[in-house]
């Protein structure tokens, strides 16, 4: 089962080593990671996915707790937030097959962000449903390149 957890962490030197160390020290797997500031310069905020079970869950949210530089962990439950993700997927394209890349693009509401003569770079944001989509219809093209953000996630209430 998949888990979204959001950490909030002071900014100090070794938080993301400690709390990833957490999870391989455990043997769990960390799927997605997206650190950034928020509002307040003095903390971040990390969106992790992970998967496991309710139990293993619940223990990593208790050990989480437990390091020195968090400040709040939340395991966001289905419905209870608002997620997204940014990918940015460079395709091969030629004469013929350059309008259709761009037509799909728009019908993702995406925006084509670099055009090469042999390439569009085209980014994309939304949720993971979206995302895998877009990727899986961008495919027959040919995917030269492809980098995604990992989730970022907000709670609703």
């Amino acid at each position: 089962m998949r888990h979204t957890i959001s950490v909030l962490v002071e900014n100090k030197f070794g938080a993301l080593t400690r709390i990833a160390g957490l999870f391989s020290g455990r043997g769990f797997n960390i799927d997605t990671l997206n650190v950034a500031p928020t509002q307040n310069p003095e903390q971040s905020r990390m969106t992790i996915v992970t998967r496991g079970n309710d139990a293993t869950l619940e223990q990593i949210v208790k050990q989480l707790n437990k390091l020195i530089d968090v400040r709040e962990v939340r395991d966001f439950k289905e419905g209870e937030y608002i997620d997204r993700e940014l990918v940015m997927v460079k395709v091969n394209v030629d004469s013929t097959s350059r309008s259709e890349v761009m037509q799909i693009a728009d019908i993702f509401r995406s925006k084509i962000v670099d055009v090469q003569s042999n390439t569009l770079t085209v980014e994309v944001t939304g949720d993971e449903g979206k995302v895998n989509k877009f990727v899986e219809l961008m495919s027959p093209f040919g995917i030269v390149d492809l980098t995604r953000t990992g989730k970022v996630a907000l709670p609703r209430a």
